[in-house]
């Protein structure tokens, strides 16, 4: 605002003692001369209504803002969604930041997530969504500024050199942060980087080592990755901040620890070991490196038999019986398609449509049979993010995983012939979708699941997160099919992030 807003003089209030539903009391205030108007501390009706505001300082004045919700990020394509085009508002993801992101690991390029289980694992979703974020950012941002060290016309070939010394090279680098480079060892050596930061201008030493460790920080400047063994030509990105903050917030539980810190510097770069190094690189982005790095995992990590990216930890659901570990995910099959379908887009390898197809096959099975598959009131098909019995009909999972069909279906479509399974099992679930959605409109909010239903369990009501999720879901197939049921919940469920509820009798 430019100037600040006329306010009539405040009444003379005086204490007052407000009870709660016969059960708690409260300090408040009471206009001077009035029956009614009574003012509430905010901080009660904030966790009271689960409503959200801030304080914010103009030039000038202060002004209360109030809130409803506290997410308003929603998807809103300027052109009807493509799977060649950015996945709904993933540019704004950072996926390599979240806090139950262990780190980006040194052999596989690609996230470890500790979200069920401290030691960290691959997590298909988390993967899929780290590569997408960085797809859609390459469409959106600016090209980045790079600058090259080494790209010499024969490989250096670093030779025999002392571990404890190794060949440096300064690099004192300011802007970019972004590390890349080409890498073929012959023995087991290191590549060190030294950071100069803002940590009352510490340095920290990043270890990147011909070794299967995660990661290991000393707790005083040294922090290690590990590379593997790196016998062959292999492309290398890394993110110094992202390799920084995770290192040094690196502890024993779920969650690592926030760390605020910027580098100042990138110093010096130190090779140790036998091999090849070329293309050393500093830049201010590498999102199609890691966005090949997502992509391969999920190619090669496929199981060959059902085609499913199977999750290694048990999962649990307030409910349900615990999920074993090696169960397969909709919302992860239908993530993964999405990123293959991108894959061949850019890389023009036949080996996506491969996987695309196998990807299919959890889609015609039940749990039961490991696969996804589930039918409400034996009439509408799903397919589950959790695997649980009974069905417990998560709504976002279940959408994730018709826009990775759609994905597929409109790549064959644009550069093949249609494809009838993949048609079918895209129709059948838009068919339910749209059959369904009434069941997940709590008439102030989203539900996340029908477990209500399911097992009588207190309804899952959707986080403001999830709710607007919800919503961008649904602009995205709006936006290919135009289907007014779809524009009918966008409108409402939009309207509950600002107050508005369905109405009473």
């Amino acid at each position: 605002p430019d100037e600040p807003p006329r306010s009539d003089a405040l009444p003379s209030v005086s204490s007052l003692e407000c009870l709660i539903n016969d059960q708690q009391t409260v300090q408040c205030l009471k206009a001077a001369g009035t029956d009614g108007q009574v003012y509430m501390p905010f901080d009660f009706i904030q966790n009271y209504f689960e409503v959200y505001g801030k304080m914010k300082h103009y030039d000038g004045y202060d002004r209360f803002e109030f809130q409803q919700s506290y997410a308003k990020v929603i998807y809103n394509p300027k052109v009807p969604y493509s799977y060649t085009g950015v996945f709904m508002t993933f540019d704004s993801y950072n996926v390599e930041a979240r806090d139950r992101v262990k780190c980006i690991s040194g052999i596989t390029g690609v996230p470890l997530s500790t979200q069920w289980h401290i030691q960290g694992y691959y997590y298909g979703i988390q993967i899929a969504q780290f590569g997408m974020s960085h797809y859609s950012k390459e469409l959106v941002q600016r090209p980045p500024t790079k600058q090259v060290y080494e790209n010499a016309e024969d490989s250096i070939q670093v030779i025999s050199i002392p571990l404890g010394s190794g060949a440096a090279l300064i690099l004192g680098n300011t802007i970019e942060h972004i590390l890349s480079f080409d890498l073929k060892m012959i023995t087991n050596g290191s590549l060190s980087v030294v950071l100069e930061t803002n940590d009352k201008l510490k340095q920290y030493t990043i270890h990147y080592i011909t070794s299967n460790i995660v990661i290991d920080f000393d707790h005083k400047s040294n922090i290690y990755y590990g590379l593997g063994a790196s016998r062959h030509w292999r492309h290398i990105a890394r993110d110094l901040l992202t390799d920084l903050k995770k290192g040094i917030g690196l502890t024993d539980t779920r969650q690592a620890k926030k760390v605020r810190i910027n580098i100042l510097k990138v110093a010096r770069l130190t090779v140790r070991g036998s091999g090849f190094i070329d293309n050393i690189t500093l830049s201010t982005s590498e999102h199609l490196s890691q966005f090949h790095d997502a992509s391969q995992w999920i190619y090669l990590n496929q199981d060959e038999e059902t085609g499913g990216w199977k999750n290694e930890v048990e999962r649990r659901l307030e409910g349900y019986k615990p999920i074993p570990a090696g169960w397969i995910s909709a919302m992860g099959q239908g993530q993964g398609m999405s990123v293959l379908s991108r894959a061949y887009h850019v890389f023009q390898n036949p080996k996506y449509i491969v996987a695309l197809s196998q990807a299919m096959l959890p889609f015609t099975k039940f749990p039961h049979e490991g696969g996804v598959r589930a039918v409400f009131m034996d009439k509408y098909t799903w397919y589950e993010e959790y695997p649980t019995e009974p069905a417990s009909f998560v709504l976002n999972g279940f959408m994730y995983s018709l826009i990775g069909l759609y994905d597929f279906k409109a790549l064959l479509e644009d550069k093949f012939e249609s494809y009838e399974l993949v048609t079918r099992l895209y129709d059948d679930g838009m068919t339910s979708l749209k059959a369904m959605l009434p069941l997940y409109d709590g008439g102030s909010r989203t539900f996340y699941d029908l477990r209500h239903f399911m097992v009588q369990m207190p309804p899952n009501i959707a986080r403001w997160d999830y709710h607007t999720t919800h919503i961008s879901q649904l602009v995205l197939l709006y936006s290919v099919t135009k289907d007014p049921v779809f524009k009918k919940y966008i409108d409402s469920w939009t309207g509950y992030l600002n107050g508005k509820v369905a109405k009473h009798n």
